[in-house]
């Protein structure tokens, strides 16, 4: 069921005020409470419905599942303006107005609401994973686990070329939506993916490739706002933990989480070199770092495909007996 709350008179980074924000999200498992609570953040064109019907988390999140809804509480926030809630009202134009950074801080403020004082994971890929990192930064004593899963905590400059690209086609297509979205599945999949799956074949006089991406482009359309898409891409290139702070190891020796960073070998989006890097930056510091590949020729697509991998790579952080002999590998 979709909950929801008001924030009233809200600054943005900018110093821009909001006078209402109203922000909706989803629970799942244990009452809250009364368990471990797992906050899991969507990615761009997601939601909060993790679970049932349409959930695009089911594989990992339920009963018995790696994030186990018989032994955590389970919270989805829905960006503002992604428009899951329906009402057009909500949609926010201003997007270049919004951060990351504004988005963790909504965060927060929702699960202070909620009365919740500290979180066993922060968990989520690609947005909701950079999110992840924004939040850990500004509360660093209360997340136990943080797990962002292909991201990184900065937007490089092939992530601000390709959302430079994605906003001209999102501001200037006759087709918008369709346009963008059959560019970005060019980044979340790879040359190597495609051509397993497709092998040059022909459908309707169309190669099936072809048909693949007016396919995904369709049904994006029919069930995204040009808005929320404009704005989730927009907050992409304002990733960026150090801005306006400070060094990134000074940041991140303040996060008290253990940092559990996942990447994937094939991702053209997120590129896994960056993992390593700040992987490597980040060991020579703290010992409660950890790095995990998924193998995979699916490109960033892989960590919404490659759930038993990604079960194997999580099942120690969330069960509580192998967390305890948990080591890097």
């Amino acid at each position: 069921m979709l909950k929801q709350i008001i924030i009233n008179n809200w600054n943005l980074e900018n110093g821009k005020s909001i006078q209402k924000i109203p922000i909706f999200y989803q629970t799942f498992g244990q009452t809250i409470g009364t368990a471990p609570v797992v906050l899991v953040n969507h990615a761009l064109t997601g939601n909060s419905n993790l679970i049932g019907e349409k959930g695009w988390w089911n594989d990992l999140t339920g009963d018995n599942k790696t994030i186990d809804t018989n032994y955590f509480t389970i919270i989805a926030i829905n960006i503002p303006g992604n428009g899951f809630d329906g009402n057009e009202e909500n949609l926010i134009d201003n997007y270049r107005d919004f951060t990351i950074r504004d988005i963790a801080t909504i965060y927060w403020k929702t699960i202070f609401e909620l009365n919740i004082q500290e979180l066993f994971a922060v968990i989520g890929g690609s947005l909701g994973g950079a999110i992840a990192w924004e939040m850990a930064v500004l509360q660093p004593n209360k997340i136990k686990n943080l797990i962002p899963i292909a991201t990184d905590y900065k937007a490089t400059d092939w992530m601000i070329a390709n959302v430079f690209l994605q906003d001209s086609i999102l501001n200037h297509s006759q087709n918008p939506i369709e346009d963008a979205r059959t560019h970005a599945m060019l980044l979340y999949r790879t040359p190597q993916s495609l051509n397993q799956r497709f092998q040059r074949q022909i459908e309707n006089q169309n190669y099936l490739v072809e048909n693949w991406l007016l396919y995904h482009g369709e049904t994006l359309k029919n069930r995204f706002t040009l808005s929320a898409y404009k704005l989730m891409n927009y907050l992409l290139k304002t990733n960026d933990i150090s801005r306006n702070r400070t060094d990134f190891l000074i940041l991140s020796n303040e996060i008290q989480s253990n940092i559990h960073l996942v990447a994937v070998n094939s991702d053209l989006f997120f590129t896994p070199d960056e993992n390593i890097k700040t992987y490597n930056q980040l060991k020579k510091t703290k010992a409660n770092v950890f790095y995990h590949e998924i193998n995979s020729i699916h490109g960033h697509d892989a960590f919404l495909i490659e759930f038993e991998q990604l079960a194997t790579i999580l099942n120690p952080i969330f069960n509580t007996i192998k967390q305890q002999n948990y080591v890097n590998n």
